[in-house]
Order: C-alpha cells, then structure tokens, then sequence
C-alpha cells in the first residue's frame, strides 16, 4: 500500500468516527430533551367561543398532545370532568381547558323543582343576575276595584336561579293594547311547591315582577309586616 492510498484509508477511518460522534452527539440531545420535556398527555382546546354558565359537552372541544410538564396542575385531561358541569365565564377559542373554567350546575334539593317565568329585561335583569344567584321576587299588582290602592308585594325570598336564557322579544297581547313591544329573559328557579304557584300567580297577574340580587353571605329574609307596601301608608 502506497503513501497515498494509506491517507485515503486514514482519511476514511477519520470520516467514520466524525460521523459516528456525530450521531452519538444528536442521540445525547435527543435524549438530553426528552429528560426535560418528559412524556405527553392528552389535553384539550376549544373549538370556538363558550358563553358563561353554558352546559358542557364533548363537541365543544378537540384533543391535543402536549409534554405533561407544560401543562398547569387545572389543566382537563380527561373530558369526563365535565359532564354536569357548565362554563364560569366566557371560554375563547384555542384555548385549553382548565378545571377552574367550569362549575357544577346547581342542584335540585329534595322538594324542590324548577320553574321558569319570562322576566322583563329592563326591569327584572339588568345582567347582573346569573344562575346560583339568591333572589328576592317584588310584584306590583293594581287595585281590584277602583279606588283600591295599588301594591307592591315581596312574593318569594331567597330564590335559587338555576339558568338565566337568552334575550326573547315579546309582543303584546291581542287584548292589552295599553302594553308595548319588549324584551323579556326566562329565568330558571329552584323553588318549593308554594314558592312555585307564588310566583307563577305573579308572572300571570301582576302588572311588572322584578328581581332583587340578594347579596353574598345575606339571608334575604323580609319580615312579614314589610311585605305589602302600599304608597299611602309610607310614613
């Protein structure tokens, strides 16, 4: 073997091992980041916008890998977690979900039912009410006969709201030509069986049923003497 052929063996040879340290170099980053991203879990996005205290279902989502180390400790990844359950707050698209987005749906206690009845949005809702909210129930009614004075009646305290719907426009009656045109929402309560019919009687009969937001941690409890108020016997 002449000069020049060991130098082509020697540069082969020296080829070979640039190679294999090479390889053995893409090998240690590989496994050198797989140690730090670790393994993949299943997570999932929103596939569009969810409005608050909307029910949950599978549809509304879609699954995505990503390294278990970057996800937070709230992150969903099992989308049993939300049967039952319904949105805190308004859920944008693309983003993951996260057990501190969705709450259980309030429940029924026994005895209790739901009942709903359309409440003028001007006047009944404002936006502020949402479903696990404590309300209180007025209704003005007018005199009977002429010359009875009208009234303001508390009809039901503490009412539990279980779902707030959607705006609804209403029309006026064939035979109330004196009401105009407006919006109303249906208003879910959890209420007991005379609750029910009180309410029920006031959205019937009453000529405006408002609600009043109990706050926090309040009872809502009005005494019996306060519950009819007649303007001519405000002193």
């Amino acid at each position: 073997m002449n000069s020049r052929q060991r130098r082509g063996v020697i540069l082969l040879i020296l080829s070979a091992v640039c190679a294999l340290a090479a390889f053995a170099g893409v090998l240690s980053v590989i496994s050198d980041v797989k140690s730090k991203v670790g393994p993949e879990v299943t997570a999932y996005r929103l596939k569009g916008d969810i409005d608050p205290y909307t029910a949950l279902s599978a549809g509304q989502f879609e699954k995505t890998r990503m390294p278990e180390r970057w996800l937070s400790s709230t992150a969903v990844t099992d989308l049993r977690e939300i049967d039952g359950k319904i949105a805190v707050t308004t859920l944008k698209k693309g983003s993951l979900l996260q057990s501190d987005m969705i709450v259980a749906q309030p429940a029924l206690r026994p005895g209790q039912q739901e009942v709903a009845i359309m409440i003028d949005a001007a006047t009944g809702v404002a936006g502020k009410i949402t479903p696990g909210s404590t309300v209180n129930v007025y209704a003005t009614f007018e005199g009977e006969q002429q010359g009875t004075p009208a009234q303001s009646k508390v009809i039901v305290t503490n009412a539990k709201v279980l779902d707030v719907g959607d705006l609804t426009p209403l029309q006026p009656d064939a035979d109330d030509r004196t009401r105009e045109a407006t919006e109303a929402v249906p208003i879910t309560f959890a209420l007991s069986a005379i609750d029910a019919q009180r309410i029920t009687y006031a959205e019937s009969f009453a000529k405006r049923v408002r609600l009043a937001l109990v706050a926090p941690g309040e009872t809502g409890t009005v005494p019996e003497q306060d519950r009819t108020y007649e303007l001519a016997k405000d002193k």
